[in-house]
């Protein structure tokens, strides 16, 4: 962890990077008021590192287009807003530097280099990065290549505010924006409910969790979804093969053992007298298909699978109804839908915006009263902060992030399994 007790901070930037969260307004407002308070000037960069990325001398940073200033006129009574006041995007500096080594190549690091001389052209001190656990990666990037500058060059301290409504971050216990996501979800999912049972119907609902199945699962209990299944459910018989991709194992979803799974849990619903349901998967069960259903799909610049493309709910909602009529010589409508986009930037619970504001006001503490630089800033019990190295987040060899799963022997897990209908056997 490097100090920046010596250097005097006089304006400060913020940017938020990746999907929407909601919240995320009194993230960005509490941590901007924190430092206007003590005579700090504030920028919001607008629409994540994409602008910053496209600075030249023929291009400058222009207010307006690629930043605005945070004032108290600004963020009046902004805590509690829907949306992201600076905007988003997924464009990544650091998207070429994937090990120590690259980042003494220039052309790998010229997106980083033209990120850094950018908010050197706007006088910036300090930089505050929202975003998931990609936006974690490209923070720490952004301070492994300022150690590789040439002494006596400017340095530009950066803290990290973890955001995802997925939940999957080391470092803290839950993410801002995760709770209002999840009681969203589950108000579709019991609506889904009603709408099953009237039509003696099934619902297959893919859920956000590209990574792990906190949403889905937190949606699924509140929601009372008839099951849930994510990543962390794919072991034992669920298992098709392992194969190696880039020097990464990847688990091959046995497809057929699935769907007989969940044929097993409508045939046991209806031996209760309950034709009708809501099944939940997690989108990162995508990322487990079989090779021949994802040729051809597009990446983006984090290397992430375009899952909205797979209709990963409408097909197994396909396959499911075929199915179950093999299995039993009758048709059941099994609709498939996509959730997730919708809760992005619902209103925020006052859970999300008490932790957001805290996080917030996290920041300003790092920076100026701790002189932080390369941490994320977390929480714990009663919302007492504290700071995550950048180094314990981040694997120094391959420069990604570990993902928290949920853990399969866990209460919270075994909460989701006691809810949904048993099966026999």
């Amino acid at each position: 962890m490097s100090s920046t007790s010596n250097q005097k901070i006089k304006k400060v930037a913020i940017l938020f990077s990746g999907g929407p969260a909601p919240a995320a307004n009194a993230v960005i407002s509490t941590a901007a008021v924190s430092f206007l308070r003590n005579g700090i000037e504030v920028v919001g960069i607008k629409h994540g590192y994409s602008n910053l990325m496209q600075y030249s001398s023929d291009h400058p940073m222009e207010e307006g287009r690629d930043y605005i200033t945070l004032d108290h006129q600004v963020l009046g009574r902004s805590r509690n807003k829907q949306g992201i006041m600076i905007g988003t995007a997924r464009a990544n500096p650091g998207k070429s530097i994937s090990h120590p080594s690259h980042l003494q190549d220039a052309e790998r690091c010229a997106p980083m280099k033209t990120t850094y001389e950018a908010l050197c052209s706007m006088g910036v001190d300090a930089l505050i990065s929202l975003g998931g656990d990609d936006t974690l990666k490209t923070a720490n990037k952004f301070k492994l290549y300022q150690e590789t500058l040439p002494e006596g060059s400017k340095s530009i301290p950066v803290v990290h505010l973890p955001k995802t409504i997925d939940n999957d971050y080391c470092g803290i216990d839950f993410t801002f924006g995760f709770f209002t996501a999840a009681d969203f979800l589950a108000t579709e999912v019991r609506n889904l409910l009603y709408d099953a049972e009237a039509s003696r119907a099934y619902f297959l609902a893919e859920c956000m969790g590209r990574s792990a199945g906190w949403l889905a699962y937190g949606a699924a209990i509140a929601g009372e979804a008839s099951l849930v299944m994510s990543v962390e459910d794919i072991t034992g018989d669920f298992v098709a093969r392992e194969v190696e991709e880039d020097g990464k194992k990847r688990i091959i979803m046995n497809v057929e053992k699935v769907i007989e799974y969940i044929i097993k849990v409508m045939l046991a619903r209806e031996a209760e007298g309950k034709e009708f349901g809501v099944i939940i998967l997690a989108e990162g069960l995508a990322e487990m298909l079989p090779e021949e259903y994802l040729e051809g799909v597009a990446r983006d610049d984090h290397g992430h699978i375009a899952i909205s493309d797979i209709q990963l709910g409408r097909r197994f909602a396909q396959w499911i109804a075929k199915a179950y009529e093999e299995k039993t010589g009758r048709t059941r409508k099994v609709n498939g839908l996509q959730l997730g986009y919708e809760a992005r930037c619902a209103q925020p619970s006052a859970f999300d915006v008490m932790l957001g504001a805290q996080l917030g006001v996290g920041a300003y503490r790092a920076l100026v009263e701790e002189g932080h630089n390369g941490v994320m800033v977390s929480v714990s019990g009663q919302f007492d902060l504290h700071y995550v190295n950048f180094e314990e987040l981040v694997d120094p060899e391959n420069l990604v992030t570990v993902v928290r799963y949920i853990d399969t022997n866990s209460d919270f897990h075994k909460l989701a399994r006691f809810l949904e209908t048993y099966i026999n056997g």
